[in-house]
């Protein structure tokens, strides 16, 4: 396919448009938010089981860099102002910034790099969406656990703050990167190619 019939398909599909991309932008992040209450907590760690990261990864996939970091851009301020958003109904600036605030910081940037990714054909088909999904689940993970281990006590060791906040994650993450693998050409043939100029 040509770069002309993409965007024709595209504009027949889902026009690219100021307005359009805002509605992609509010969408992924009420899909984000729908996600995390998706909650499972567990007793050992500040960090619930949640289907946020596979909204995140596809949010990346579907609109690019820019338009997905925005999206989980927008999900944190939401949240931040009040909004039942995050996990388990959580919000508030204290639930922004607080125990959980590495995470909701990799979403904004494993999104950016899930898209950048995407717009370099890595989300054509399973096979190359799911690398892409790992770089994205690693982003997420190297913030989350690096802010657990700066900013709770209890996680005085590198390998406490793991325990804590990755290795009860890993098997669930596995099932959501490869529902989000299958999910996206899907996601991809609705949004078009609204992630590109």
């Amino acid at each position: 396919m040509t770069a002309y019939q993409g965007r024709v398909i595209t504009a027949v599909v889902l026009p690219r448009t100021a307005t359009v991309n805002a509605v992609l932008v509010v969408s992924f992040a009420l899909l984000t938010a729908l996600a995390a209450q998706i909650t499972i907590p567990l007793p050992f760690t500040p960090v619930p089981i949640t289907g946020q990261t596979f909204a995140v990864l596809l949010a990346g996939a579907a609109l690019g860099s820019r338009l997905g970091a925005t999206s989980q851009g927008l999900y944190w301020a939401l949240g931040a102002t009040g909004l039942p958003f995050y996990a388990d109904g959580g919000g508030g600036w204290q639930a922004a910034t607080g125990a959980t605030a590495g995470y909701l910081a990799g979403f904004i940037v494993a999104a950016y790099v899930v898209g950048f990714l995407a717009e370099r054909q890595q989300d054509r088909n399973v096979a190359t969406a799911i690398p892409a999904f790992l770089t994205g689940s690693a982003i997420i993970y190297l913030f989350g656990v690096g802010w657990l281990w700066y900013s709770v006590d209890t996680f005085v060791t590198a390998e406490a703050a793991m325990a804590a906040g990755l290795t009860p994650f890993i098997v669930g993450d596995l099932i959501k990167i490869a529902l989000a693998g299958v999910l996206l050409p899907t996601a991809w043939k609705l949004v078009g190619d609204a992630r590109r100029p």
